[in-house]
């Protein structure tokens, strides 16, 4: 059954474990760094203006976000990371919460890592992807903010975040303005094809 994208509601914010959805839908979850844009790309997919809160200090995500689409999916926003000015201690929650979603088994449906498509992924997008990756689920990488490179720019840039990441030829690495609305379509099909499947 096709999913209505713009059919999006709010729906809880877990902090712990205990409050992690287990309902059996799929989980399409996004993960990036703390600046990277992950709320437009959110709001993107969406069609929704500021459906996914834009921070205006990053790092604010301090849980997992769910948000059901059409009833029949969830989007899973989780905490954005490697941002200095979060105490250490907030850091370790973060990190704890986060493994403890990833070693659950049957949570994860699909990831979507968002990386910066100017600059070489971090130590941090390296680790992140290797979380999805050792989860099992299939990973989609979005190279968000296309529209601030050159043309000339994004062929070599696309291949540097495929080597740094070590990308798989199925891996399947898009090209996204949440700026313009570039890949929208490609990742929503993407979507599509692994909930339903």
């Amino acid at each position: 059954m096709p999913i209505n994208f713009q059919k999006a509601e709010f729906v809880l914010s877990a902090v712990k474990p205990g409050t992690f959805i287990r309902d059996g839908k799929p989980q399409v979850t996004f993960a990036g760094r703390s600046n990277v844009g992950k709320s437009s790309v959110i709001n993107r997919l969406l069609n929704r203006k500021n459906f996914a809160r834009v921070g205006a200090t990053p790092g604010k995500t301090t849980q997992i976000n769910y948000f059901a689409i059409d009833e029949q999916i969830y989007f899973t926003d989780l905490p954005g990371y490697g941002y200095a000015k979060v105490s250490k201690a907030e850091r370790d929650r973060w990190g704890q919460l986060m493994e403890q979603y990833f070693q659950e088994p049957g949570l994860l449906t699909m990831g979507i890592l968002i990386v910066d498509a100017r600059h070489k992924p971090t130590a941090d997008d390296v680790t992140m992807f290797q979380w999805f990756r050792g989860s099992g689920c299939p990973v989609v990488v979005v190279a968000n903010k296309l529209d601030k490179l050159k043309k000339r720019e994004i062929e070599p840039t696309l291949q540097q975040i495929r080597d740094t990441l070590e990308l798989s030829d199925e891996t399947p690495l898009i090209p996204f303005s949440a700026e313009k609305g570039q890949g929208r379509e490609e990742v929503l099909a993407l979507i599509e094809a692994i909930c339903e499947a």
